[in-house]
């Protein structure tokens, strides 16, 4: 597996010359985004590398910033260039991506090697919820704007804004919950890990890859619209579908590993984690930041896309429920997923 991400790296010279010669946007599009793969995935090992030299507390610190940078560098991008709704679309796929598709993978790989695995039901019981609180955050701005008749777009503007701040606040609370106060509920399955690399490579490592990123994903942001009226895909579908899977391919690839090894505490605090990330941490840091720019963003998802994130949340919580999974129970996710991917390519 290491060996086929290094060789995807072979994709980012090639996605340069391509954009240069100006190909075909499809192109230009499929090649950034098979290029940002292991970017995403050293990007990651980086961070965990540099986590090990820097202790615990900051290196939770770092996991919260670099987690998910992928989609925050590509929503950035996606902010500049005026793409609002791939912003959204792509953190509503993000939110639904890991809890169905990635944790679906993990349980159906993981239960065709073992009957039955375990995990720690008290730990994941506490992701769910904040999973279920963010989903508050997310319904709320929506609900208001269609209760409400006439409320201007500042208003939703601040709403935005002030739950964006509740949201970040309570990441804060989560992290803190599970590297201190807690942290017996997370750390008995990890052990201690001996770092790999020395400190000076993870943070080359890191920036290398960081600006890398930054780059493969303008690339990708400037053929998404030549690729809309190419193909005639919306933006919502693209940016639920392949833009959400490209930043969550370092995910799949460790919550499997995890699940392969029977360590489903792992694949769960991955899986769940990350989607619990996106919505906490990276939705409202997105939506403060497009403030900077001239396309300020709210988090006023559409009904479908938050119909969307609710029944994925209320699934994963019946699947972990039994702090228990098998493959069926990982088949029921991935199919839960391509159900409502159909149904996002044929949403108008």
């Amino acid at each position: 597996m290491e060996k086929f991400f290094r060789f995807l790296f072979i994709f980012i010279p090639i996605t340069i010359v391509a954009s240069f010669m100006h190909v075909s946007p499809l192109m230009v599009f499929l090649l950034s985004a098979i290029a940002i793969i292991p970017l995403a995935k050293y990007m990651g090992e980086a961070t965990e590398e540099l986590s090990t030299h820097v202790g615990q507390a900051m290196g939770g610190l770092l996991s919260a910033t670099f987690g998910n940078a992928t989609e925050l560098i590509i929503g950035l991008f996606a902010i500049q260039a005026g793409l609002v709704e791939v912003v959204k679309a792509s953190l509503t796929g993000s939110i639904i991506g890991n809890l169905l598709l990635v944790l679906g993978g993990s349980m159906l790989v993981g239960g065709f090697k073992y009957k039955k695995q375990k995990f720690n039901k008290t730990a994941v019981l506490v992701s769910a919820s904040t999973l279920l609180l963010a989903v508050i955050a997310l319904v709320m701005p929506a609900i208001l704007l269609q209760t409400v008749s006439g409320i201007e777009t500042s208003v939703i503007q601040h709403l935005s804004f002030a739950v964006a701040i509740l949201m970040i606040i309570t990441y804060v609370a989560v992290l803190f919950f599970n590297l201190y106060t807690h942290k017996h509920l997370y750390i008995e399955e990890v052990g201690k890990n001996e770092a790999r690399w020395s400190k000076s490579k993870s943070i080359i490592v890191l920036v290398v890859m960081t600006v890398f990123v930054a780059w493969m994903s303008e690339i990708l942001v400037g053929s998404i619209e030549p690729l809309v009226r190419q193909l005639g895909w919306t933006e919502l579908f693209i940016g639920v579908v392949f833009v959400a899977i490209i930043g969550n391919a370092a995910e799949h690839t460790s919550a499997i590993t995890m699940a392969l090894k029977n360590k489903m505490d792992l694949a769960l605090q991955i899986s769940i984690g990350s989607a619990t990330q996106i919505a906490l941490f990276v939705a409202p840091f997105l939506v403060i930041a497009s403030l900077l720019f001239r396309h300020p963003i709210s988090l006023v998802f559409n009904t479908f896309e938050l119909v969307a994130i609710v029944f994925s949340v209320l699934i994963v919580n019946l699947v972990v429920g039994d702090g228990e999974s098998n493959w069926l129970e990982g088949l029921q996710l991935i199919a839960a997923y391509g159900i409502i991917a159909v149904a996002f390519f044929f949403h108008p």
